[in-house]
């Protein structure tokens, strides 16, 4: 299967640069021309990496980098001709995985690329999402909870699989909102919290232990070892 890549770049010329490089390497690429068209696509479709410049039309690339990080495990390579250690390290701090400078060389991009993806792979980010007795399948949209399968709908099965992907991560409920309903956060807490309480009772027909922690004030994440 081939790798796939989100380029967010507003400069059309060296889009198609990426672009034709990329798809050389044997690649696929898509291309989004501006911070919301980014969002729009990682809110639809899984990305193996993302090229991201930080100068973009509407929404930053930093605004970009903070709203991506809970939607997806794609590493995410910043370009930027900012070349400023503060800058580089502030957005490491973010979430990016890389951070090349413009005007950069073709062959180091690439060379970059190649060593995110490996790193990618070698995580073990696939279709499968685990954590204590939780199994997640995103292929056959299957939970399973201590081997036994449990019934969820679409939001609940996009809220559980949102929270496996970074099981120590406290998720905001805007988080929440915008992965699992694909829609601008509104202050929806009583829908949030119905699906959350009713992921809660499935879980509890099996086991008895809690899974999802409360973090009061800021949202929810699965809860740690000796919590269960």
């Amino acid at each position: 299967m081939q790798n796939t890549i989100l380029i967010v770049e507003d400069d059309s010329s060296i889009s198609d640069l990426l672009c034709d490089a990329l798809t050389q390497k044997g690649l696929l690429c898509t291309a989004a021309f501006s911070g919301t068209e980014a969002l729009l696509y990682c809110k639809t479709q899984p990305f193996d990496l993302i090229l991201l410049d930080l100068m973009l039309p509407g929404l930053s690339g930093e605004e970009v980098l903070k709203r991506v990080k809970p939607l997806t495990n794609s590493p995410v390579v910043i370009l930027s001709a900012i070349d400023e250690l503060d800058s580089k390290v502030d957005l490491l701090r973010l979430g990016a995985e890389d951070y090349i400078t413009k005007p950069f060389a073709l062959e180091e991009l690439l060379a970059r690329v190649a060593v995110q993806l490996r790193k990618n792979k070698r995580g073990g980010k696939g279709d499968t999402l685990s954590y204590r007795a939780l199994e997640l399948d995103k292929r056959t949209r299957t939970v399973r909870f201590h081997g036994q399968e449990i019934c969820l709908t679409r939001q609940e099965f996009k809220i559980l699989e949102l929270l496996l992907q970074a099981p120590s991560r406290v998720f905001s409920k805007q988080d929440i909102y915008d992965y699992a309903w694909g829609e601008a956060y509104m202050g929806e807490d009583k829908t949030i919290n119905v699906h959350i309480s009713n992921i809660r009772q499935k879980l509890k027909r099996i086991s008895p232990e809690d899974c999802i922690e409360t973090v009061w004030g800021i949202g929810f994440k699965l809860a740690e070892e000796d919590s269960l």
